[in-house]
C-alpha cells in the first residue's frame, strides 16, 4: 500500500507559517533545495490545500525565465508533471497536471491507494494535513526544521488533541543550520 507523507518547512516553535502570513524564512538554501528534489522523486501525486496549490504555480510557468539556475529548472521539471490533487471550496479550476478533488480527504487517499503505484502520495498545506491526520492516514511526519521562532501563525501539526506515536526514521542537518526530522507513525 502506498504511504501517506506530509512534508514541509516548519519553525522551531512549530509553525509553517508565521502570524502575518509571512513564510520567507523557509527559502531553501542549495542542500536543502536538493534535498527536495531528490524527495519528489519518489512522489506519485501530491494532495494541495488551495494556498499552498496557489503558492506552487509559480512553478507552472518559471520554466520559462532564463535566470533559473539548474536546480531550479530540475525542480519545474519534476513538479510540473507530477499529479496533484487540490482541495478547495473556492476554486472552480486548476491549471497543469491538477484536478480539483471531488471527495472528503479520506476518500481520495483511499481511492488512490487502491491505484497501481509505488510512490508516495504527500500532503501539503497543514490544514490539509489536520484532516487526513484526524483520519489516521498519514504514514509520515517530514519536517523541515528552520531555526526561528515565529510565535505563532499555523501550526504544522494538528491540535486535535490526539496521541499519536511516532518512530524516529532519519535525520539530517543541512549548511544552513536546518534540521530535517522524519518520523514514521507507530501502527497498533
Amino acid at each position: 500500500m502506498r504511504s501517506v507523507t506530509y512534508s514541509m518547512g516548519v519553525s522551531l516553535d512549530g509553525y509553517i507559517v508565521g502570524p502575518d502570513g509571512d513564510f520567507g524564512w523557509t527559502e531553501p538554501g542549495d542542500d536543502v533545495f536538493r534535498f527536495w528534489i531528490e524527495e519528489i522523486r519518489q512522489v506519485d501525486v501530491h494532495l494541495l490545500g488551495r494556498r499552498l496549490y496557489e503558492t506552487m504555480l509559480y512553478w507552472e510557468t518559471v520554466d520559462q525565465d532564463p535566470s533559473l539556475d539548474d536546480a531550479m529548472l530540475e525542480w519545474a521539471g519534476l513538479w510540473n508533471p507530477l499529479p496533484k490533487v487540490v482541495f478547495s471550496t473556492t476554486l472552480s479550476s486548476v491549471q497543469g497536471h491538477a484536478r480539483l478533488a471531488s471527495g472528503s480527504v479520506a476518500e481520495e487517499i483511499e481511492r488512490l491507494r487502491a491505484e497501481p503505484g509505488e510512490g508516495e502520495i504527500a500532503i501539503g498545506g497543514a490544514t490539509l494535513a489536520a484532516e487526513a491526520a484526524a483520519a489516521g492516514l498519514i504514514d509520515e511526519y517530514r519536517a523541515m526544521v528552520y531555526p526561528v521562532l515565529v510565535g505563532g501563525g499555523i501550526p504544522f501539526f494538528p491540535r486535535d488533541e490526539r496521541r499519536v506515536d511516532l518512530e524516529l526514521v532519519e535525520t539530517r542537518t543541512f549548511n544552513s543550520r536546518v534540521v530535517y526530522l522524519r518520523h514514521r507513525v507507530k501502527r497498533q
